[in-house]
């Protein structure tokens, strides 16, 4: 975890639908668009354990639940271990390369600063991935926290990482948001106590996000940052 010891009481009041004072916010799909990174990271990976280059919607459609339960789709347990390392040590190499914010993460990450809304990054991308991500970006000095894979025991979706994190932050599920792009990140809102608003922009579509049980699905950020920002 990264905090910031920023206080939002300090900012006054953040005024959003629902009372929200407390977004956490999913990286990969959500916030950046890292897809053709991670896509490379594979095909770079799987080739050395005799498996065939995968395609981007392949790689796609497996992200979402941390590194090692998407390696799964593409290799035998017994390699897992093996691969991880090579596929990090290759992020590493050419993450900001083809690393972009999906259109309007700046702008509503910027504005809800300014409201005084408490802001994290909740995400189940690598805790050193995370931080390189959210530097190069400028999102690290408006976040509150920063929680990631390897920061705790836990990922996404389960409850001990919700309640740790509203913990951390001070943060009360009633006053709390998710926002992400996959059922991950609506059972993650569920097992916390809070709602997820969901976007289409990365791994789901938005009848997949209404099965799983996000409470509004967007087709962007822009349109839920309006909703968000627009009370009674």
């Amino acid at each position: 975890m990264c905090s910031n010891a920023l206080n939002p009481t300090r900012y006054g009041q953040a005024s959003l639908a629902q009372g929200i004072s407390t977004v956490l916010l999913d990286l990969d799909g959500t916030l950046v668009d890292a897809f053709t990174t991670i896509h490379r990271a594979y095909c770079h990976t799987l080739p050395q354990f005799g498996q065939a280059a995968p395609t981007l919607a392949q790689v796609r459609r497996a992200i979402g639940g941390g590194l090692r339960e998407a390696m799964r789709h593409f290799l035998p347990e017994d390699q897992i271990e093996a691969a991880l390392p090579i596929h990090r040590a290759f992020t590493q190499k050419i993450l900001l390369e083809d690393l972009r914010p999906m259109a309007g993460a700046l702008e509503l990450v910027r504005d809800l600063h300014a409201r005084g809304v408490q802001l994290a990054v909740y995400t189940n991308k690598d805790s050193a991935t995370s931080r390189r991500v959210c530097a190069h970006l400028g999102l690290t000095p408006l976040l509150a926290g920063i929680y990631a894979a390897g920061d705790t025991p836990w990922l996404k979706p389960a409850a001990e990482l919700a309640a740790h994190v509203l913990a951390q932050l001070g943060a009360a599920p009633a006053a709390t948001l998710l926002v992400g792009d996959s059922p991950f990140d609506v059972e993650a809102a569920r097992n916390g106590g809070f709602p997820c608003w969901a976007v289409t922009t990365g791994t789901h579509s938005a009848g997949e996000l209404r099965t799983a049980g996000a409470a509004r699905v967007f087709a962007g950020l822009p349109a839920l940052h309006q909703a968000l920002t627009q009370v009674p």
